[in-house]
């Protein structure tokens, strides 16, 4: 299992981004400069950030408003690419901790800090996937959002 708390990611912010960018490169995906913005607020975060978060951030740098397709244009980018990820329950956005791997993951969401945790554990992935083959069923995806307090909000 790989865990990952979004606040001690095991990346910089710098080599996050040159990871991404040799990814769309390899991939021969645009990472435009507003995508490439979009990304780095993401990734500077320590909690989930919002798209109206990243709207208002946006605006404040460059000195004029940004149109909000804009914004998610680019998160919808990065989202397909695998280089961040929809906290559903917050309608918030994280940073990928290892985007260059094919995973499906699972979070743990701090409901007094929003520290977000994401777990990468291909054991309970399997227990998922086996309990929905024995209902019948067929997930198009998988979505585990596991709220409640960390370690230091329980203190």
């Amino acid at each position: 299992m790989i865990q990952c708390g979004h606040a001690h990611h095991d990346h910089q912010h710098e080599d996050f981004i040159a990871i991404v960018e040799r990814a769309c490169k390899a991939k021969g995906l645009r990472l435009t400069e507003i995508r490439k913005r979009v990304l780095q607020l993401v990734a500077a975060e320590d909690k989930p950030v919002k798209a109206y978060d990243l709207l208002s951030q946006l605006g404040d740098e460059r000195g004029r408003s940004t149109a909000p397709p804009t914004v998610y244009r680019a998160l919808e980018f990065l989202l397909e690419h695998g280089f961040v990820h929809k906290i559903e329950s917050l309608n918030a956005f994280v940073s990928c901790p290892h985007p260059q791997q094919p995973h499906r993951t699972q979070f743990l969401i701090c409901d007094a800090c929003q520290l977000t945790v994401e777990l990468d554990d291909p054991v309970l992935d399997r227990q998922l996937q086996e309990q929905a083959r024995k209902q019948g069923f067929r997930s198009n995806r998988q979505l585990v959002e596991v709220h409640g307090l960390c370690a230091q909000c329980q203190s």
